[in-house]
């Protein structure tokens, strides 16, 4: 008798244990998957300011001045995006299905946003005649925001598949795992915006205050 409930456990222990591994293994991918897309994310920055320097064949850094306003309105809302899904953590964290459910829906609709403008921005861009193939600078400028909008889009279809996994079934031990690895992913694309604005906005607007200074 004592026997079969000792192996009743370890059997027991033995499939939480597979699971906690399996659960794990995903996290493990999830980061080696940020790591290469930092990586890219690295060499087309670097791109971009090597062509910053040498716009050989078009305008130089004008037309990105032009949205440094919505720029500000995008770095507000994904700034605004990883509170509420930090909040949303500790939701998950209390097991708490409604609140989860809000405040993942309230990332949605700032990250929905943060795409408007971006989608906005770009059109208005290529209308006005500055588009990537006006020259090499705006191709490599096109060519990471388009790859991080790209990202963010992926998170929000994310997000959608898991409100409705939480909605029908709770905050059961697999869509919490996955809504962590959502959580890195998301705020892994806030981290990489920053780095954006700070290579690609960040000289324009110093270079406007030192106008606005010596004016």
């Amino acid at each position: 008798m004592t026997d079969s409930v000792i192996t009743d456990n370890t059997g027991e222990e033995s499939e939480a244990d597979e699971a906690k591994r399996a659960l794990d293994e995903k996290v493990y991918g999830l980061c080696i998957c940020l790591m290469s897309d930092a990586i890219v994310f690295a060499l087309l920055l670097a791109i971009f300011m090597v062509m910053s320097h040498n716009p050989t064949d078009g305008p130089g850094g004008q037309p990105l001045s032009v949205r440094l306003p919505q720029t500000v309105a995008q770095t507000v809302l994904l700034l605004a995006s990883s509170a509420t899904f930090a909040v949303a953590g500790v939701a998950i964290a209390a097991r708490q299905r409604g609140r989860t459910l809000a405040w993942l829906s309230a990332t949605f609709l700032l990250g929905l946003g943060f795409i408007a403008i971006e989608i906005s921005q770009l059109y208005g861009m290529a209308a006005a005649n500055a588009g990537p193939s006006r020259s090499g600078l705006l191709s490599a400028f096109f060519t990471v925001v388009g790859a991080h909008g790209t990202h963010v889009s992926i998170g929000l279809l994310w997000i959608v598949l898991l409100v409705g996994e939480v909605a029908l079934r709770g905050l059961n031990p697999f869509a919490v795992s996955r809504l962590s690895r959502l959580g890195l992913f998301w705020h892994f694309l806030v981290i990489v915006w920053i780095s954006i604005v700070s290579i690609v906005d960040l000289p324009e607007i110093l270079e406007h205050a030192g106008s606005a200074a010596n004016g």
